[in-house]
Order: C-alpha cells, then sequence, then structure tokens
C-alpha cells in the first residue's frame, strides 16, 4: 500500500500499530504487541520503522484540561481568524513565522477560503488574552480584521488521524 511518497510501503500491522499509537503512545511494547497480534520483536522493529519514516512525529501527553484548572485555573481559549491586508507568500510566512513563535498559540492553520489564519490559543486571563492580541495581531501593520471567538465548553478533543489503508480500486482514501 503506497501513501503519498512513493518509499513508504504501508501493510495493515502497520496502520494497527500506528492506530494503537494514537490512542495511547505510553503502552508497553508487550501490550502493543499483544493488541496489533505481532510479536514483540515485531512490533518493535515496525515502530521504530514508522519513526524513522516520520510517520510518528512526536510523543506527546494530553492533560485533563478541567483537573489542571484546579491548580492553573480555567484560563481562556480563543477560536481566532485572520485576515491579512497582503497575502504575498512572504507575508503569509511572516506572520506564521510570528505567532507560532509563541507559546500561547496552541495551533496554527492557514485556510482557505475565508480569513488566511485560523489560530487557537490560550491565555490565563482576559488581560492575557489583551496582551497575546496586542502582541501578536494588533501591533502587526499587515492584520486587516481579527474575529475572536471564546469557547465556553469543549464538547470534544481527539487529535487522532483516521488510519486506514486507501482504497486502492477507486482511488479514494
Amino acid at each position: 500500500m503506497q501513501i503519498n511518497e512513493p518509499d513508504i510501503q504501508l501493510d495493515a500491522v502497520d496502520f494497527a500499530l500506528l492506530d494503537a499509537l494514537q490512542q495511547d503512545a505510553s503502552r508497553s511494547n508487550l501490550e502493543l504487541a499483544s493488541r496489533v497480534h505481532v510479536s514483540p520483536p515485531t512490533a518493535l522493529r515496525r515502530v521504530k520503522r514508522l519513526r524513522d519514516l516520520g510517520l510518528v512525529e512526536r510523543q506527546v501527553a494530553i492533560l485533563d484540561a478541567d483537573r489542571m484548572a484546579a491548580v492553573t485555573g480555567h484560563g481562556v481559549q480563543a477560536i481566532v481568524e485572520i485576515t491579512l491586508d497582503r497575502q504575498g507568500h512572504e507575508e503569509q510566512e511572516a506572520f506564521e513565522a510570528r505567532v507560532i513563535g509563541d507559546p500561547a498559540v496552541q495551533q496554527c492553520y492557514r485556510v482557505s477560503p475565508g480569513p488566511d489564519f485560523i489560530l487557537v490559543v490560550h491565555a490565563p486571563d482576559m488581560p492575557g488574552y489583551l496582551s497575546l492580541a496586542q502582541r501578536l495581531l494588533t501591533s502587526d501593520a499587515n492584520v486587516r480584521n481579527v474575529k475572536a471567538f471564546f469557547s465556553v465548553k469543549r464538547a470534544k478533543f481527539d487529535p487522532r488521524i483516521p488510519v486506514r489503508p486507501r482504497d486502492t480500486r477507486e482511488g479514494r482514501a
């Protein structure tokens, strides 16, 4: 099974490993092997190969936001739409470089059509959000429009990418 790059060949075991890693990357190699029905040496070798291919970008811990709020406070999470005045390649690259360097920016997407960027940001409170907005958005003469949507409840959060082989008969994923 080929995926986008001609050198990457994945089979059902690889897909099962990728799916299992997305569900819980802290599993031991023995647990992982058992879950995907292969021997532990096979699981270890395959996971190393998937990492070497760059399919596993990194492993992180996902914190429980509600439990962390008891320690750090809930803070303010916002989804922010940004439209640039000039949308040339250099202007987009410059804006993107500035915002991704800020720790308050959790996610940054270039989008089309509509606004040029969507950011997911987290600030400790509204004064913290105001500081972030001034630092990243209002101080940039190339930002034409900003629209912020403040999260009052997160109903779902799942960072997994659906992992399944491409349907090669119809050329569809």
